[in-house]
């Protein structure tokens, strides 16, 4: 796996990013998009534990994408400011992800600017994601199809991304958006596409923003505890139409299949993947 470090940028007026990232289907992390924003000044964990500890939140852990009733389903609840202490106290592999903020908690409007770096946003739902140290997220891309602006706060994150053009290495699984290869096991007999793969790394710190363009697999590791904030844009109607299309056959196909078949479903899928995992003809 070869890995080519991403561009940090300050000061990209909207005209370069779209000529330079967005119509190049390139990703950039800007370093100044969000200085202006309350929350870039306030937002930590004892921020959210003084002032939203009581608010319960869904949790998820590493069997919510188990095969079954229960697949992609919350694992559990906690109060945010219990979860907070826990991850401040070490690793954990429970997350909390594509959790709609403003709808637990409207006035954190207050705190959040808008971007203009681009059109499209869907400003009314930011998306937020919390983990502790040494938790993952495995490689796929957004089920919406959306370009995705992703905000880290107060530590570090590291993110892998792989252009669609990987795709046929990565061992996309059917009817989901996820794949075979996972770079936290770096076994090249038991994921042979690794040896092949070629795609981007960053290291996110606080008030950083990576530009994800659409359809790009991500790999999200906390490298220490953390929470980032997700913004999602869409620059035509055939993109947003490609994201109903996939977020139907997700709902339509994949979790009633689950529900149906439960590990005989998951199974199929995997060996369609493995079956369909295409090398380059020097392999």
């Amino acid at each position: 796996m070869i890995l080519k470090a991403i561009e940090k940028r300050s000061n990209v007026s909207k005209k370069e990013f779209e000529n330079q990232y967005l119509k190049a289907n390139k990703p950039v992390v800007f370093k100044d998009l969000i200085q202006d924003w309350p929350a870039y000044s306030k937002w930590d964990f004892e921020y959210f534990i003084q002032k939203y500890g009581e608010v319960e939140i869904p949790i998820y852990d590493q069997s919510f994408s188990k095969a079954g009733k229960s697949y992609m389903s919350p694992t559990g609840r906690m109060l945010l400011g219990d979860y907070l202490r826990l991850i401040q106290n070490g690793s954990s592999n429970i997350r909390i992800f594509l959790l709609n903020i403003l709808a637990l908690i409207p006035e954190l409007k207050n705190d959040l600017g808008k971007l203009s770096i681009m059109d499209g946003f869907i400003d009314s739902l930011p998306f937020m994601f919390f983990g502790g140290k040494g938790a993952y997220t495995k490689i796929h891309y957004d089920l919406d199809c959306s370009h995705v602006f992703l905000t880290h706060f107060q530590t570090k994150k590291r993110v892998l991304l792989f252009a669609p053009d990987q795709s046929d290495l990565l061992g996309p699984v059917p009817f989901t958006v996820g794949c075979l290869i996972n770079p936290i096991d770096p076994d090249e007999g038991k994921y042979p596409g690794l040896k092949y793969l070629r795609g981007y790394e960053t290291t996110l710190e606080h008030g950083e923003t990576l530009f994800m363009p659409s359809k790009f697999w991500h790999h999200i590791e906390y490298t220490e505890s953390g929470f980032s904030i997700a913004y999602r844009a869409f620059d035509s109607v055939a993109q947003r139409l490609n994201g109903i299309f996939h977020i139907t056959q997700h709902m339509m196909v994949d979790r009633s299949m689950n529900f149906l078949l439960g590990d005989k479903w998951a199974q199929w899928k995997v060996d369609q993947a493995k079956s369909k995992q295409r090398l380059p003809t020097m392999a």
